[in-house]
């Protein structure tokens, strides 16, 4: 995305009909190798298998793979199995053991010490209440956002990560055809984030908005936003979107970003965060039980 003010360079309509009829051979082919990771990621898939499978070399399979989702599909693959394990320790009373085995994992050893390393806490005390409670999910068959009262009490920041004093000003951009939404919009180190974020905030029933996220430390970080829409005929719909190239900030600047909300497509990943504090915060004798979230529409 670009950065507000930045200079826009217009194409011609037919060079951009072009465009978009040479990539539509290559956004079907990433599309069933997704589809592919979603039905299989218990399996050992290998890159080779995937790509055979849409009929492309390797080499030429990752490539189209990053540009269209912004993420290798080893990756792409492990964010699936990451989400599917989430899911299950905070919806199932699986054994952790058994939850390994149902994504993919043959270690447990290896599954915790991954798990652990990248969301900040064990798979045990992703269990605690709050975790759930607090819960961001974005994936077409398990969506959840925490209500705007939760949202108040959650803790700032993701396990190990230090508050700075930057701020990054970001341009919110809603799907036009969806009626004003309740938008959470946080700053992650990762394309797709396993651990809550260094800063985030959260509006009510607001159309297009430019928010401020404060306390934001020095390094590279990616602005995501979600909003959960009003549906015409009763329930909710969400939306999405984040920053495609990511951020650098460097000291106690303001960077302004925009980021545009769509509509969950095929190819956008997976993503189950918590804004539950600190594992000892979760653990300790006198924390609080956070106000548990409305659930969204959950697909059978």
């Amino acid at each position: 995305m670009n950065a507000i003010g930045a200079p826009v360079t217009f194409r011609s309509n037919v060079t951009r009909i072009d465009s978009r009829m040479m990539e539509r051979p290559m956004h079907t082919a990433v599309r069933r190798a997704i589809a592919a990771m979603h039905e299989r990621y218990y399996e050992p898939i290998t890159l080779t298998e995937l790509a055979a499978e849409v009929f492309v070399s390797p080499f030429h399979f990752s490539r189209i793979f990053a540009k269209a989702t912004g993420v290798t599909p080893g990756r792409y693959l492990t964010a699936v199995r990451m989400f599917e394990a989430k899911r299950l320790l905070l919806t199932s009373s699986l054994t952790v053991s058994d939850i390994v085995c149902t994504v993919g994992y043959s270690s447990v050893g290896t599954f915790t010490s991954r798990f652990t390393r990248a969301v900040g806490m064990t798979p045990s005390q992703y269990r605690e209440p709050q975790v759930n409670d607090l819960l961001v999910a974005v994936a077409p068959h398990f969506q959840r956002l925490p209500s705007l009262e939760a949202l108040r009490e959650a803790g700032r920041g993701c396990a190990g990560k230090p508050r700075g004093h930057a701020s990054i000003t970001a341009r919110i951009d809603l799907p036009g055809d969806l009626a004003p939404g309740n938008l959470l919009v946080g700053v992650f180190a990762e394309k797709i984030p396993q651990c809550g974020p260094v800063s985030f905030t959260g509006l009510q029933r607001t159309p297009s908005a430019t928010v401020t996220l404060e306390n934001v430390p020095p390094g590279r970080w990616l602005v995501l936003a979600a909003a959960e829409h009003p549906a015409p005929g009763g329930g909710t719909t969400l939306s999405f979107g984040s920053l495609r190239q990511s951020v650098t900030i460097t000291g106690d600047e303001s960077v302004p970003v925009r980021v545009r909300t769509h509509a969950l497509q095929p190819i956008d990943p997976p993503i189950a965060i918590t804004l539950a504090g600190r594992p000892q915060e979760l653990t300790s004798p006198g924390a609080s039980r956070a106000i548990a979230p409305r659930r969204l529409a959950v697909a059978a």
